[in-house]
């Protein structure tokens, strides 16, 4: 434990639904729900106006839509979130090498570890609690001069109570923790503010009489032991007394990539399934591309009908992010499933990652082999009956450009019309225009960066 509060706690304030409200000027201000838009779909994010309403994340959407009915509910961009991420990651990193994030919108640092270190060394006591004062508000203030979002900032001299302060600073402040004061800040709090306590023990604990942190603390180690378990319950009296000796570690690294969507309808039709997966498996190849990454393991994850989940894989000889190799290995998974009963729920990840792609002979195979088809298909095209036209599919908040208007999102679509708002993160309230939904001028587009001078990357100019 440490006498100075030098670790600090990150958490990007409703990430997602503050993107785009910053994307969007027509919503800043309105409630804004991000999340899956079909019938079984979930909430990812609610503004901090929808949350008024009582909408809160992992809510079924149709709740929801009940509860806020005239909230902007949009498809989740997970391009923009990322590259916004980037740049919050970016600054946390020029204070520290030492940096732990849990998410694209949440992260510890170790300020002692970075460039301040020997300041925060040399200083008394509360000349360094200053100094991580102005540390956290300074970092506060240019997470919003580069992105225009906000974030809260909880300072302490552990990780459990940094994520404790963070979550008291809540929203757009900055909360000290002074270590000494762990057990005070603690005692009144529900069980379920320390990690690792879910509903299961939250249950187990209550039927004991144990409802608030202070309880843990006077039951003892013993009690808890016998209770929950032996590492368990040892690990839940330490942070009761306000211990946690966990270090921050710098960039856990993903074991995995992957995609997944829940179907409105159960798919009980194969070829039907196999188009769902060859969709998510495009899909988590361009979220490998997009880390720079590459993976041995093709998974298939599957959620029948009565809800059991079960998965299948395949290693293959070397790491690869090439589609074609992907998506021919999750259809052969594919096909190896029974749908008897329908399909709920269908996942595609790759696993076994690794920072470069060998040659892959099989990929080259089945390019080859894509080549052939490909010129006997044209050789044969005058034979041919015409293929049927594909509509275009547009999401709500997708982006969009239109040769004319110039870029825009898809406020909603239907009925063989789409709906656009044309504006721009820098612009004030933009237009709607609607179009056929094949309107040839009408284009999907990459997200604008939420500041003039920001790349798609996230790098300033």
């Amino acid at each position: 434990m440490r006498s100075l509060p030098s670790i600090i706690h990150l958490d990007m304030d409703a990430f997602f639904a503050a993107v785009e409200q910053a994307s969007k000027p027509s919503l800043r201000g309105k409630p804004v729900i991000v999340g899956g838009l079909g019938g079984r779909g979930v909430v990812s994010t609610a503004s901090y106006e929808a949350r008024k309403f009582g909408v809160h994340s992992a809510m079924p959407m149709a709740q929801a839509r009940r509860l806020c009915p005239n909230a902007a509910f949009l498809a989740g961009r997970f391009e923009a979130y990322r590259s916004n991420s980037e740049i919050v990651m970016g600054l946390l990193r020029e204070l520290s090498p030492l940096v732990q994030p849990l998410s694209l919108d949440e992260a510890f640092v170790d300020l002692e570890a970075g460039p301040y270190g020997p300041a925060l060394a040399q200083a008394d006591h509360e000349t360094g609690e200053r100094l991580v004062l102005a540390l956290a508000e300074d970092l506060r203030a240019d997470i919003h001069l580069r992105t225009g979002l906000t974030g809260s900032v909880g300072a302490a001299g552990s990780k459990l109570m940094a994520k404790i302060a963070s979550e008291q600073a809540k929203p757009d402040g900055l909360v000290m923790i002074e270590p000494g004061q762990e057990r005070a800040v603690l005692g009144p709090m529900p069980v379920r503010a320390l990690p690792g306590i879910g509903p299961a023990t939250e249950q187990v604990l209550r039927r004991a009489g144990l409802s608030t942190v202070a309880d843990l603390a006077e039951a003892g180690e013993a009690e808890l032991v016998q209770l929950v378990g032996r590492a368990h319950g040892a690990g839940i009296f330490q942070m009761s007394i306000g211990l946690d000796e966990r270090p921050v570690v710098a960039d856990q690294d993903a074991k995995s990539v992957s995609v997944e969507d829940t179907y409105e309808v159960d798919l009980a039709d194969r070829d039907r399934v196999l188009r769902e997966v060859e969709a998510l498996a495009a899909r988590c190849v361009r979220r490998l591309r997009a880390a720079g990454r590459s993976g041995r393991t093709v998974v298939l994850k599957v959620r029948r009908f009565d809800f059991s989940t079960l998965t299948r894989s395949e290693t293959l000889g070397g790491p690869t992010d090439d589609e074609a190799v992907i998506t021919a290995t999750a259809r052969r998974l594919a096909e190896q499933v029974d749908i008897t009963g329908g399909i709920r729920l269908l996942g595609v990840g790759v696993a076994q990652l690794a920072d470069y792609t060998q040659e892959d002979l099989f990929a080259q195979a089945l390019r080859e082999e894509a080549a052939e088809h490909e010129q006997a298909l044209e050789e044969a095209e005058s034979e041919e009956e015409p293929e049927a036209v594909v509509v275009r599919r547009w999401l709500p908040g997708q982006d969009v450009r239109h040769a004319e208007f110039g870029p825009g999102w898809v406020q909603g679509s239907g009925v063989g019309r789409v709906t656009v708002r044309f504006e721009t993160p820098w612009s004030g309230p933009g237009r709607v225009r609607t179009f056929a939904v094949d309107d040839p001028a009408l284009e999907p587009a990459r997200p604008l960066p939420l500041r003039r001078g920001e790349d798609a990357d996230g790098e300033g100019e």
